[in-house]
């Protein structure tokens, strides 16, 4: 029988790590708090030499380059919608951009043959024991493992149970986003257009699988708001309120939320977590070095769960010198990468007239656009990876 090992989050990390630990013999277990895969989203990119070659590991990176978006195009537009600044796909859209749900999708069936999901449920209480960790759940009965590994996101429940409340961890960078999908009534094409004004950004495009759909993206500054994260018709009255008076198509797209059946939304913040593990309890991907929109968080995490399943597989299930070396190889890598979701905010929706003008000035300017794609591709190809399979078939 092998390890057995519980990871809370079937977003983007669960299911990598999940497919991972499966290749090598584990037998992992992903409980995810929502009744089904989350679906729709904005899309997520990977972009440079480590990422992809991850990718091309996991033998996915042909899949998703199939059903990629091919990038995404955005234009800056006024209140009468003239353009005032283009970014081209490639900006955004790095080497490979697919869908959030579908990449989601593509990972839950590579790895669903070596794993139990179970979905509609999540972890209340975690309890070392000498043997493993007993997990509760807020339905299931409490069941232990050997191992517990916490892939649940900027709030993890995983990180709070093990390690502290959130507000040790995660800071506020002054900004929220939302997004949520809509009939494409506007006749858009993929990519996206925006409304930019000073410390907001109100942009729609249309889906790149089916033209009659589109998905909003608005971003705002703010301080820290009090708001209750389950309660979504409390979240769209926010959102109304942020973008109340503004012109262009936003009185139509604020519309078109009352009627949305999903919404995302949450603050762009950074999670800094001084210890990535603590006995038989660890975390991957935004709960250990997360940043909500900016820092290739998706394309980190896969990153980050290669080499947890890896060292786990190269150190037999000796977790205590499997969790420092994981640590150790990723933590630089995934600072680095994080750093970019500080700038997400002010370089979307700059706080002022005349940042609005200084930003499109400078990304008007084609060289130094080239050279921020070449920094982002420069910052996401900085990690040698070991070749876990090579060594542990070796042995």
């Amino acid at each position: 029988m092998g390890t057995k090992v519980l990871i809370s989050g079937a977003s983007i990390a669960g299911p990598a790590l999940a497919y991972w630990l499966g290749r090598y013999g584990f037998e992992p277990t992903v409980v995810e708090l929502a009744p089904a895969l989350r679906g729709g989203g904005q899309a997520v990119d990977f972009r440079g030499e480590t990422h992809l070659t991850v990718l091309e590991r996991m033998g996915l990176l042909e899949e998703l380059r199939r059903i990629g978006t091919g990038g995404s195009p955005m234009s800056f537009v006024d209140r009468r919608g003239r353009q005032l600044l283009h970014l081209p796909a490639d900006f955004a859209g790095g080497d490979v951009e697919v869908p959030r749900g579908e990449l989601a999708q593509v990972l839950y069936r590579h790895s669903l043959p070596t794993t139990e999901y179970v979905f509609g449920d999540s972890v209340t209480a975690l309890e070392e024991t000498p043997t493993g960790v007993r997990a509760g759940f807020r339905h299931g009965a409490p069941r232990e493992f050997d191992l517990v590994i916490g892939a649940d996101g900027l709030h993890s429940n995983v990180r709070r149970l093990a390690l502290g409340p959130e507000r040790r961890y995660v800071r506020h960078l002054g900004y929220y986003a939302a997004t949520w999908q809509l009939p494409n009534d506007l006749g858009l094409a993929p990519g996206s257009v925006g409304l930019n004004v000073p410390g907001r950004l109100a942009a729609v495009g249309a889906d790149h699988r089916d033209p009659a759909r589109a998905g909003a993206f608005f971003l705002f500054a703010s301080p820290e708001l009090a708001y209750d994260r389950h309660d979504v018709e409390q979240q769209k009255a926010l959102v109304r309120d942020a973008f109340a008076g503004l012109g262009w198509q936003v009185p139509r797209l604020l519309e078109s939320l009352r009627e949305a059946p999903e919404l995302y939304f949450d603050s762009i913040s950074r999670a800094d977590v001084p210890a990535w593990s603590t006995g038989r309890i660890a975390l991957v991907g935004d709960a250990a070095c997360g940043a909500t929109i900016g820092g290739m968080g998706t394309g980190t995490a896969v990153v980050a769960a290669y080499v947890l399943a890896g060292e786990l597989a190269r150190a037999r299930g000796d977790h205590r010198t499997a969790f420092t070396r994981y640590e150790n190889a990723v933590r630089g890598y995934a600072e680095g990468c994080q750093k970019g979701g500080d700038r997400t905010g002010p370089f979307l929706a700059p706080g002022t007239a005349a940042g609005l003008r200084v930003r499109n000035g400078l990304l008007g300017r084609k060289w130094i656009m080239n050279r921020m794609l070449e920094l982002g591709r420069k910052v996401s190809s900085t990690m040698e990876l070991p070749d876990y399979e090579a060594e542990t078939a070796i042995r």
